[in-house]
């Protein structure tokens, strides 16, 4: 590596962290923190379980942030000593070589953690996912994408509860729901929202022609229950059915299954994963107040925009990522036109690049 390259590294994450700091403020966060931990030693703190939990995850996130640039800048220090030694051994320019791209990582990821500001960035994550017409070629591609959250989630440190898991006819998912559980959960998983295409050679034809499959994959936030959300009983339907499905941790022989159907606008939430109707009925009106809230706001956004005169034609229900697995291989994201080559790390769970790539181009329209 050349001493312009070195100088060139040094010179982007001084400029990159001294944004963030301003970006973030982080003198306030300093101060923001100080108060919250003297909270912590009022008696009554305890006393409110709700309250004191949403202040200790408060100070969670401040120390996080406060103790990521602490670390950066000692990292670019560190880096900036091994560049006045660059001449003594070449064991330095080993050591250089080694932390520049260190740096360049924990700075993108915190970058893109400091993007995540959006309402409801910070709550988990309600995924629904509908295979498109196509039979068992399209549920075989729902329980690939299912999969491929999966180990998303699992490298991200997330967890996954399912809600209802309808198995396909041959193959695959009919359907499926599931709350993600997870720090900024909802706002790193929101720009998976759309229909997700796949060509490929399919494995169930004879044929072997090829075949384009779709899924539509919804994300909602989980709502707080302080969001004021009313539904009136008789706005719903409620029906019962036996437990049933490989998602179904606890299926059992009672009609412990719930389906909700909120009449005025048509939305059906199923649950069936819990041990009680009680419980599932708890979790499906969570869920359903969480879908009306969502619609809403997209209510709001498409009325919004017709008065500005701006076309809702990529609004929910575009295709916004496609899967190629032949002729060639490659996944390309059509809103930010990123694209990865390496199909199998792709259905493997590392979508990291096309999250990131959707935050950071969300982030330059405002």
């Amino acid at each position: 590596m050349e001493n312009y390259e070195i100088i060139k590294s040094i010179d982007d994450f001084k400029t990159r962290i001294s944004e963030l700091e301003i970006a973030v403020n982080i003198e306030n966060v300093k101060s923001e923190l100080a108060k919250n931990e003297s909270l912590m030693t009022n008696p009554n703190f305890w006393n409110d379980p709700k309250s004191s939990a949403q202040v200790l995850k408060t100070i969670k996130v401040q120390k996080d942030k406060i103790e990521t640039f602490a670390s950066l800048n000692e990292l670019l220090e560190e880096l900036q000593l091994y560049f006045e030694m660059i001449d003594e051994s070449e064991d330095i320019l080993a050591e250089i070589e080694e932390l520049i791209p260190r740096i360049e990582n924990e700075l993108s990821n915190f970058e893109i953690r400091m993007l995540l500001s959006q309402p409801y960035d910070d709550n988990d994550a309600i995924v629904e996912m509908h295979p498109g017409a196509g039979g068992t070629e399209s549920q075989d591609w729902c329980e690939m994408l299912y999969r491929m959250y999966k180990y998303y989630c699992d490298s991200m440190g997330f967890t996954i509860e399912v809600l209802d898991y309808q198995d396909g006819e041959e193959a695959g998912i009919k359907s499926v729901s599931f709350i993600v559980h997870g720090e900024k959960a909802y706002g790193y998983l929101r720009s998976e929202q759309g229909v997700h295409r796949l060509v490929r050679i399919s494995p169930f034809d004879s044929n072997k022609r090829r075949h384009t499959s779709f899924v539509g994959v919804t994300i909602y936030p989980s709502l707080d229950e302080d969001v004021n959300i009313e539904i009136k009983p008789e706005d719903i339907r409620i029906d019962t059915y036996r437990s049933s499905g490989a998602g179904g941790q606890h299926v059992n022989t009672t009609d412990s299954a719930i389906r909700i159907t909120h009449l005025k606008t048509g939305l059906v939430v199923t649950c069936q994963n819990e041990r009680s109707q009680i419980q599932n009925r708890e979790k499906a009106m969570q869920i359903l107040k969480a879908k009306l809230y969502q619609l809403e706001l997209e209510e709001k956004e498409k009325k919004l925009k017709e008065l500005n005169g701006e076309s809702t034609l990529n609004s929910f229900g575009s295709q916004i990522r496609s899967y190629v697995f032949h002729p060639y291989s490659m996944v390309k994201d059509h809103r930010t036109n990123y694209e990865e080559f390496n199909t199998e790390a792709i259905m493997n769970g590392n979508i990291e690049g096309f999250i990131n790539a959707y935050l950071k181009s969300e982030y330059n329209k405002e």
